[in-house]
């Protein structure tokens, strides 16, 4: 019996003393490291300005702020690429349009950078009479997606957002922090999308919009237009219902 115990206790160390050997032989194959790089580089970038009928940048009133971000086929140095669709096409023949409107160009060959256009945004915040209460964010094609990236992602700045034929990343909804997670339940979201745009999915919309839901957005709406392709815009912005509804939307 005496032999027996003696037999399986040395086993039992033997048992313990490979495990040990082995956690220590792999600790030794994978070690903790940390990489540290400070990195300083100029971000930039040109855009149009529209200041609205009645601003007086000696005044008083706060004006809302619209940031509108274009398509691919916009991308460049010529501003005036910039004010072929959307908003900054319509204030051309509008001076009584009521919101100050940022239309930035994003370089050839770039797609839009978050960092870029928050910086943009606190410039003109700083410089001109904004009511940052109602900040707001649209764009179509690529910009749909920079409107979807900048707007799930940082839904604080923003009191509404309107994606036209864009889509994005679900990943930026579900992993949102808490203090983002509340911010961006109460953002008012309103798509925009043509059934049969063979560009841009229309599914891209949808998978969008269905994980808002999922996360519990208040106020999520998706208009599918059924015959349009991938110009979505234009009647969307013809559409004076989507500025009224915008000014219904403040950030307090």
């Amino acid at each position: 019996m005496h032999t027996r115990l003696l037999a399986k206790g040395c086993a039992l160390l033997l048992s313990l003393s490979f495990a040990a050997a082995q956690s220590s032989t792999e600790d030794l194959m994978q070690t903790p490291q940390t990489f540290k790089k400070k990195i300083t580089r100029t971000i930039g970038t040109d855009y149009l300005l529209f200041l609205p009928k009645g601003y007086e940048a000696k005044g008083d009133k706060r004006w809302p702020l619209m940031l509108f971000l274009h398509g691919a086929g916009e991308r460049g140095s010529d501003l005036k690429k910039v004010a072929v669709h959307g908003p900054p096409k319509l204030v051309k023949t509008r001076p009584d349009f009521p919101f100050i409107l940022v239309s930035p160009q994003c370089p050839t060959d770039q797609t839009w950078s978050d960092e870029t256009l928050l910086s943009l945004l606190d410039r003109v915040i700083k410089k001109h009479k904004v009511d940052t209460n109602r900040v707001y964010l649209t764009g179509l094609s690529m910009g749909g997606y920079g409107s979807w990236s900048l707007g799930v992602k940082y839904p604080e700045r923003f009191a509404a957002i309107a994606p036209i034929c864009g889509g994005g990343e679900t990943i930026n909804v579900l992993l949102s922090s808490r203090a983002k997670s509340a911010a961006l339940k109460s953002l008012g979201i309103w798509a925009f999308h043509g059934a049969k745009d063979p560009v841009v999915k229309l599914e891209e919309s949808e998978r969008m919009v269905a994980a808002l839901k999922k996360a519990g957005v208040k106020e999520v709406e998706l208009t599918v237009y059924p015959e349009a392709q991938h110009d979505s815009w234009t009647d969307t912005y013809a559409n004076e219902k989507l500025f009224e509804w915008f000014l219904k939307h403040e950030r307090k």
